[in-house]
């Protein structure tokens, strides 16, 4: 089978730019694998012999919003339309738009940094156990198996998973030994687990209006329910909606959580989440 190629508008760019040989990194630069390209007169020629023309290099490179990608001589969008628009968005590393909503902080930040500063607030620790209670991308739970934790992500939508799959950024997290990756809506997986099974969970669901079930005291006392006594949760919260309709979600969120049980409930203003303790 030959390779997939990724291609967004920056790769596009250099190509158009230069004629011969072009070394480039096309994954996405989840690697510092370099590939060698033969860019010729009205097309580009790839390490396994398959071409684009540049007339379709062109119009990828006054794209600054979508992630391509290259297979079997055929160039494609890492893009699903079914139940809604999903596609990925060329940042370093890439995130995952759904109807034109980014699933990653991207603004001064990036996506990696913006799960870092999220599962840094709850610190996974070498053989913790970690309920990751949606999985996007999977960056949440490849860095917390990165500190040695074991990982149960659920992700309820099966085009995510598929993006995910296809994302060079995301492979780790169906090929770790430490992650298990459970397909389904959080709110009933949740009801399948043990008393007191996690240390950790990291809880970052979609926006209040998608997913308003989520941030039920409901939910919150089936993750109270699944934490271990001493274990840390963190939920994101964002902050939609505080500066136009004078609505704090935040404050909702951690009324709820304390009603659920959790002890030292406090806002963490550079993740734009919160984190709580079971006692």
């Amino acid at each position: 089978m030959n390779e997939v190629y990724f291609l967004t508008f920056r790769e596009a760019r250099m190509m158009l730019l230069r004629n011969g040989e072009v070394r480039l990194n096309l994954d996405l630069r989840k690697t510092n694998r370099i590939h060698k390209v033969i860019v010729k007169e009205d097309k580009v020629v790839f390490p396994d012999e398959s071409e684009i023309e540049k007339d379709i290099l062109k119009k990828i490179a006054k794209d600054e919003n979508t992630v391509y990608f290259l297979k079997d001589s055929h160039i494609y969008k890492a893009a699903i339309a079914h139940g809604g628009f999903y596609k990925l968005v060329p940042t370093i590393p890439p995130t995952i738009e759904i109807n034109g909503i980014r699933m990653h902080r991207t603004k001064d930040t990036n996506p990696l940094k913006d799960t870092r500063s999220k599962v840094d607030t709850v610190n996974p620790r070498e053989s913790e156990f970690v309920l990751d209670t949606c999985m996007g991308l999977g960056y949440t739970a490849i860095e917390s198996a990165k500190r040695g934790a074991y990982v149960m992500t659920i992700e309820k939508d099966p085009n995510v998973i598929e993006l995910a799959r296809l994302n060079p950024w995301s492979w780790e997290v169906f090929n770790s030994q430490n992650i298990q990756v459970i397909q389904g809506d959080a709110s009933e997986i949740i009801k399948k687990f043990n008393d007191e099974t996690f240390n950790v969970i990291i809880h970052d669901p979609p926006r209040f209006s998608l997913a308003g079930h989520l941030y039920s005291e409901a939910f919150y006392k089936e993750l109270f329910r699944v934490l271990k006594p001493k274990g840390r949760l963190f939920h994101y919260v964002g902050n939609p909606g505080a500066k136009y309709r004078k609505k704090d979600l935040q404050k909702g969120v951690i009324e709820r959580l304390r009603n659920a049980g959790f002890t030292k409930v406090r806002k963490v203003e550079e993740a734009l989440g919160v984190v709580a303790t079971k006692p």
